[in-house]
């Protein structure tokens, strides 16, 4: 496929925006393409440049989605942090002024990633590096212009575990010259890096927010440690179905609690199992279909599609993202708590952040995996008080806390759920900056 380049084909989404009575906020450029990481298995990725007068001092960043099979060109770019929200509105906090940001969909089979066959898809994190190392390398050869700018990898979810498995492969590559970048550091965001920690502590967690009473927290306890059996048995396809069926047990004492943000709940959001649906197609539905919303569905698959020109016709964005799911589906529950610990051994920097409202991947378990760290480091980072952020918007008001030490900081988001970026955009913003050392 050639490489696509804003200066021929913004025009059609510039329309869009002057039509909708709104100035076009892509003063930038845009580049897109794809790359073959395996035969027959397609990755897209989508380049902003920062749009900013001092563009050539900014850091590239790239974004990884959830899921697995949580698409970035849809949901990071027009949900969270892209220059346009889903309407087509310029987002006030998008990245693209503090950076140029690129967005990959990964595994194959996610958003406009495509593989041609079954044996395409990744059915590990280990594959999943391999891929993204295959067009890292395309791409910094591609847009040689990156090489020599600091590279961040931004991640989210189950994004944050794929993203710590491609930082461990891409060092290896740049010392072995295989691929020329400038890596700069990884931020794990409400990151599915210890499975494990985050199923433990959802009883406690929610105990103490009063969303269960004591019957409550037993059922859920009880379920939990179920989960842990199966882990600490090497039984990672049980344990998946077992943490399936914990989120039911969360449901049924909750009354529906928002996975999410325990904060928000709609009335159609109880997804309990239906009779004779397996486990994979529940957590689907839970888990990938939201990332899909008709709306955003719409969009990526009307103007997006035809502004971008290059997507195959038999191509949907999104069809095959519950795939991707399932496949990944063995490997779901396997912690890469020492992957971490390696990047950070290596001297890599490396960022957690976590949303205060967020109970898939709570805080409170967060910081139990960040505790069993061998690092060397990690005794001073526990003698460190937090230091508090003001919200960017409500000065006065304490936005986040965070610590830092050597090559690790922690930021704890306030009134955030899993997407933090959507739910806190200004702060998520401030934090991106204070990560890439622009404030």
């Amino acid at each position: 496929m050639g490489l696509v380049e804003a200066s021929s084909s913004l025009l059609f989404l510039f329309a869009i925006v002057v039509n909708k009575g709104l100035p076009s906020p892509l003063a930038g450029k845009e580049a897109w393409n794809y790359v073959e990481v395996r035969d027959g298995a397609h990755m897209f990725w989508w380049l902003y440049y920062a749009d900013n007068p001092s563009a050539s001092d900014l850091p590239l960043v790239m974004w990884l989605q959830g899921g697995p099979g949580g698409s970035g060109s849809g949901f990071g770019n027009f949900e969270e942090i892209g220059p346009l929200n889903r309407n087509l509105e310029p987002r006030k906090t998008s990245w693209v002024q503090a950076a140029s940001v690129l967005f990959v969909d990964n595994p194959v089979g996610t958003g406009f990633s495509y593989t041609e066959r079954p044996d395409g898809y990744a059915t590990n994190v280990a594959m999943v590096a391999s891929d993204m190392l295959v067009l890292l390398r395309h791409f910094f050869t591609e847009k040689d212009e990156f090489q020599s700018v600091p590279f961040y990898i931004f991640s989210e979810s189950y994004g944050g575990k794929m993203a710590a498995a491609i930082s461990s492969e891409l060092i290896k590559a740049i010392e072995q010259g295989t691929v020329k970048c400038k890596f700069a550091g990884v931020a794990l965001g409400d990151s599915w890096i210890s499975p494990l920690d985050s199923v433990m502590t959802w009883g406690p967690y929610l105990y103490t927010t009063s969303l269960l009473d004591d019957y409550g927290l037993a059922d859920v306890n009880n379920a939990a440690e179920e989960v842990k059996k199966a882990v600490e048995q090497q039984e990672f396809l049980k344990a998946t179905e077992l943490w399936s069926m914990t989120e039911s047990v969360v449901e049924q004492n909750t009354n529906g609690v928002n996975f999410y943000n325990i904060l928000t709940q709609e009335p159609d959001e109880k997804l309990t199992s239906s009779a004779g649906e397996n486990f994979i197609a529940l957590q689907t539905r839970r888990h990938i279909r939201p990332l899909h919303s008709q709306s955003l569905s719409e969009l990526m698959n009307g103007p997006i599609r035809k502004k971008l020109g290059i997507i195959p016709q038999n191509v949907t964005w999104g069809g095959q993202a519950e795939d991707v799911f399932s496949y990944m589906a063995g490997d779901f529950m396997r912690p890469v708590v020492d992957i971490v610990d390696q990047l950070l051994t290596a001297g890599v920097n490396v960022t957690v952040y976590n949303g205060q409202l967020d109970l898939i991947v709570d805080t409170m378990g967060q910081e139990l995996w960040v505790k069993q760290l061998k690092w060397e480091g990690l005794p001073g980072f526990n003698k460190l008080r937090w230091t508090a952020l003001d919200d960017p918007i409500s000065p006065g008001i304490t936005g986040a806390f965070y610590k830092t030490y050597k090559n690790f900081a922690f930021y704890w988001i306030l009134r955030a759920g899993h997407m933090i970026p959507s739910d806190q955009g200004a702060m998520a913003l401030q934090m991106m900056k204070m990560i890439t050392q622009q404030v």
